[in-house]
């Protein structure tokens, strides 16, 4: 089969079919494109520095940002944040339902909570009123580490993470809400592939991706990828959130990265470079580093190949809407497969750039 053709019935055939849930314009399962999550590391009473991250975030690609409201403290910081933000905001709650409703008052587009922490069924009554009086969906969220008492000890862990799920989700539908989101999240990404897998074969509730408390930025990217990626291309899961102890900025680039190479995601620079080895003309590693770190913003989907010398050069540099292979001195100049030019190794990573902008301009 076709890469074009495979990538086609991952976008479309093959993704399970789920209820349509609007998160503050961002559409959420039913088939949409696989939106974008994260999360502030900032708390919300440190306003003037949230809104400066979660404005790093919307430039970077993130649909939906989630912010954690621990106190009241933090829904009075919540008001003045939403003014500023126009990305949808998430508020993420545990324990106190007066913060969930009012959340809910100060605007934001989603809550994420879990009704049986919430406190008893008035409470969770009025938790869901406010949701549906603002028009709001929950999102529920399940953790391995955080199950119910009398499910810890089951000896299958995803076959408890669902039955979480269920209840969950039995005490919004018994309220008259069905306008939620899910998310089964494990540290470890099996439980969390396998999980999700058994979720979706039974329901029809819109899941939201993610491997948990995945770890540092190298590893955590790779569980993430693999947790992810598995799913997705299972056809399963409506929205991401990849989870990192880094900067919440790198958990974008990440998520665009793992959709892009299951051929959901086709917008931005797509930046191909060799591994290098010791037919290198060039240092590479540094001008793709610092290039990376200098890639434009666009709507287009555009392929941009670095490679170390002529050996894998010229095949991948031609292949690619720009590429620049190395030689000596320098990179020979690649667009839409035609030789074009050349330029030096000292200019490298600002004439790569120039030469990219001025593509993208054309």
């Amino acid at each position: 089969m076709p890469n074009s053709e495979l990538k086609e019935n991952i976008k479309k055939s093959t993704r399970k079919h789920t209820r349509l849930v609007d998160v503050g314009g961002v559409l959420i399962g039913s088939g949409n494109i696989i939106s974008i999550q994260s999360m502030l590391t900032i708390p919300l009473i440190q306003t003037d520095a949230a809104i400066e991250q979660a404005e790093k975030l919307a430039r970077a690609g993130c649909d939906i940002i989630r912010v954690a409201v621990p106190n009241k403290r933090s829904v009075l910081a919540l008001n003045e944040f939403r003014k500023a933000i126009s990305t949808p905001i998430v508020a993420d709650i545990h324990f106190n339902y007066k913060l969930a409703i009012a959340s809910a008052q100060a605007g934001v587009d989603k809550l994420r909570i879990n009704p049986g922490n919430i406190g008893s069924s008035d409470k969770v009554a009025e938790v869901v009123s406010a949701a549906k009086d603002h028009s709001i969906p929950i999102r529920i969220g399940v953790n391995a580490g955080s199950l119910p008492q009398d499910l810890i000890d089951m000896p299958d862990r995803a076959v408890a993470m669902v039955e979480a799920a269920k209840r969950e989700i039995a005490i919004l539908e018994s309220n008259n809400f069905e306008d939620i989101v899910v998310s089964l999240k494990s540290h470890d990404v099996l439980t969390t592939i396998r999980s999700n897998r058994l979720f979706a074969n039974e329901m029809n509730i819109p899941l939201h991706l993610g491997v948990t408390e995945a770890g540092s930025f190298v590893t955590g990217s790779v569980k993430n990828a693999i947790g992810i990626s598995t799913l997705l291309l299972d056809g399963i899961g409506d929205t991401i959130r990849v989870s990192l102890t880094s900067d919440p900025v790198d958990e974008v680039v990440v998520a665009k990265n793992i959709l892009r190479s299951c051929g959901l995601y086709s917008k931005g620079i797509e930046l191909v470079s060799c591994p290098t080895c010791g037919r290198k003309r060039v240092d590479v590693e540094a001008v793709v580093n610092e290039v990376e770190k200098n890639l434009p913003e666009t709507d287009r989907h555009v392929t941009l190949a670095i490679m170390g010398c002529e050996v894998n050069g010229p095949g991948e540099a031609r292949e690619a809407d720009i590429g620049f292979a190395g030689t000596a001195g320098g990179f020979i100049v690649f667009k839409k497969g035609q030789i074009c030019g050349k330029i030096m190794s000292q200019n490298a990573v600002s004439e790569i750039i120039r030469i990219l902008k001025s593509f993208l301009d054309d």
